[in-house]
């Protein structure tokens, strides 16, 4: 049966209506019963404690804070356990700190070596690499730099099974012949493994991607 302008514009009134009841009954409980746990779901992407200006020898602490009771298990839809996250975590800040870690005195395997059981072979063979550029390497021994690095982690970009990417802003205090210089540069940074396990596998710079 067709209808009217008139019956259909009271029909299209009732469904606005029906809706919107729907959605407040939907909409309100929920922010009823979540409230108060804001801070619980935001810990999924806090971002991690940093270093503070420790020599690369000092591993950043990472704690994961437990649950507040009656707060709704985040982990439960997430491919990795609190535990992995502090894990991978703390691997992305000891390596961003020893990244800008380096003096003049010492070789590539010395740089490369302190991140030992950090980088995958893959990533150790590029650092190692770039380390030894001779214009680079020219600069910072004709200079005798001396640098100390620090690290925060801002936030999680990209997350899957076995991989994380975290935006990390890493501070350099360079200390040379020419004087001393403090700066930091944001970087994506992935992790890569399981459980207790992870390694870096990748850095770019933040404003490069990296998933």
């Amino acid at each position: 049966m067709d209808l009217t302008p008139g019956q259909r514009n009271a029909v299209f009134a009732l469904v606005v209506i029906v809706l919107a009841a729907l959605g407040y009954y939907l909409v309100v409980p929920a922010l009823t019963r979540s409230h108060g746990h804001g801070q619980a779901a935001a810990s999924a992407t806090a971002a991690a404690p940093g270093a503070g200006s420790a020599p690369a020898s000092a591993d950043p602490a990472v704690t994961a804070s437990p649950a507040a009771p009656g707060a709704v298990n985040i982990y439960s839809w997430l491919p990795f356990t609190q535990q992995d996250l502090a894990a991978a975590a703390s691997v992305t800040l000891r390596f961003s700190v020893d990244y800008d870690t380096f003096t003049y005195a010492e070789g590539a395997p010395g740089y490369v070596g302190r991140m030992a059981g950090l980088i995958t072979g893959q990533l150790a063979s590029t650092l190692r690499a770039a380390y030894q550029i001779p214009g680079v390497a020219k600069l910072r021994t004709s200079q005798k730099q001396v640098s100390t690095g620090t690290a925060v982690i801002d936030s999680l970009r990209a997350f899957g099974p076995s991989s994380m990417t975290f935006i990390v802003t890493a501070g350099q205090h360079l200390v040379s012949s020419r004087g001393t210089i403090s700066g930091s540069t944001q970087y994506a940074v992935t992790v890569t493994g399981t459980g207790g396990s992870w390694q870096v596998g990748d850095i770019e710079l933040e404003s490069a991607g990296n998933s």
